[in-house]
């Protein structure tokens, strides 16, 4: 059989590298540098080749914790991995990005000690398989990744899903669908890594494209895809990392779903989405900040379906309004802008003023992700962006403002035919 570089140069692979990440002619040279790096580490050619995307949240900032609605998209950015079966239980994972990570799959117990590295993800993403029944086994990976650490892409969303995607292709005959890994994500992030996470950054890497999805029913969460292209609309979609830090914040990420969720206990309910909005005038015994954070959800929660109509309907307006009211929801209602732990710490309120500045009330703009750090989310004039990069990129580094492209897939494995959208 031609070995993999040799198929890559040859173009047979090149159909579904466009479907993935559209006139970008950079990948088939990192694919080729992966495969070197696995056979210079391991003297063989690695059994298979996989992309899993970040994502990119279009609308429900921190909405999905209290089992409401978000929208969302897999990205062209990615994690790629060269991989192959051990033939053990051993696992050991190379990867600029990620270190270097050993670990023997005969124990998936918790272990404080790794909470917060690539390990406990890996581990937790096992022990969550095991527990639903399926086989989990040892491999061998290099892994390169183009999605930004802390840039608010879930690049750790990314690597679970991945990781669960390995599982799924070398020991279960690829049967785990997109909401399962999603899950098994979801628990390793929580459980094992020590972060508290919602749903939105796996179920979104997982199922591929643009997604409206709705955890009212958290087992079976209901996925509806809407096709979309910002560029035919004469807008680009892109990010602005300002490369600040995220690692001494979770406290103040943890605290909107523990303020969320205590206004949802004080009125009989365990999450929000099962309270009626008219139940928070009133209440007593909660700051407004908090009654605020929980006034946030329902608004938010109710623009969802808006944007996705407007995108459904190609609304290029509406889509710019809604998107408008959602930034400004986060930064006044839902607080995730300036963090209350380092109220020093304005550099997501200056990007977005920035962004609002150099836009004019032509565009877009808005936190994206969990907040306080990382990066803003703006749509922007097509004939404007290069003007609009430059000038971020002058303020926050060469390459910190980027274009989200939307992919048509979650995970692919290259060579199995053109990417399709992934089913939950």
């Amino acid at each position: 059989m031609d070995s993999w570089k040799n198929r890559l140069f040859s173009g047979v692979f090149d159909g579904e590298l466009s479907a993935l990440y559209g006139p970008d002619g950079a990948q088939r040279a990192r694919y080729a540098g992966l495969i070197d790096d696995y056979v210079n580490l391991f003297g063989e050619e690695p059994a298979l080749l996989c992309s899993a995307p970040g994502r990119t949240e279009l609308c429900g900032n921190h909405t999905d914790h209290q089992r409401g609605r978000v929208l969302c998209g897999s990205v062209t950015r990615d994690i790629l991995a060269a991989a192959g079966p051990t033939g053990d239980a051993r696992i050991v994972l190379r990867s600029a990005g990620f270190g270097e990570v050993s670990l023997v799959l005969d124990d998936l117990g918790i272990r404080e000690e790794e909470k917060g590295t690539s390990a406990a993800l890996l581990r937790g993403v096992a022990a969550a398989l095991r527990s639903r029944g399926l086989a989990v086994g040892g491999f061998r990976a290099v892994l390169t990744s183009d999605v930004p650490a802390g840039g608010g892409l879930s690049s750790s969303a990314a690597f679970e899903i991945l990781a669960g995607a390995l599982f799924s292709r070398l020991f279960n005959h690829d049967s785990v669908d997109a909401m399962t890994l999603a899950k098994a994500g979801q628990f390793a992030e929580r459980e094992y890594f020590g972060k508290p996470s919602g749903l939105l950054d796996q179920a979104a890497c997982a199922c591929g494209g643009i997604t409206m999805i709705d955890f009212a029913d958290p087992e079976d969460p209901a996925v509806e895809r809407i096709g979309f292209d910002y560029r035919a609309h004469g807008y680009v979609l892109c990010a602005v990392d300002t490369r600040t830090s995220h690692a001494d914040l979770t406290g103040d990420y943890a605290a909107i779903p523990a303020d969320m969720g205590a206004v949802a206990r004080a009125l009989g309910q365990p999450f929000l989405r099962y309270v009626n909005y008219t139940d928070l005038d009133g209440l007593p015994g909660f700051s407004p900040a908090v009654l605020d954070r929980a006034r946030h959800f329902f608004f938010e929660n109710a623009r969802v379906p808006h944007m996705a109509e407007a995108l459904r309907r190609e609304e290029m307006d509406r889509v710019l309004f809604l998107m408008n009211e959602s930034g400004r929801s986060s930064r006044e209602l839902l607080r995730n802008v300036i963090p209350a732990s380092h109220p020093e710490r304005t550099d997501m309120a200056v990007a977005l003023d920035r962004a609002e500045s150099l836009l004019a009330g032509k565009g877009a703009w808005r936190i994206h992700g969990g907040g306080f750090a990382g990066c803003i989310q703006c749509l922007v004039p097509a004939e404007e962006f290069e003007s609009f990069r430059s000038a971020m990129d002058g303020w926050y580094g060469d390459g910190a403002c980027f274009e989200l492209r939307i992919r048509p897939c979650g995970v692919h494995f290259l060579g199995t035919g053109i990417p399709e959208a992934a089913h939950a």
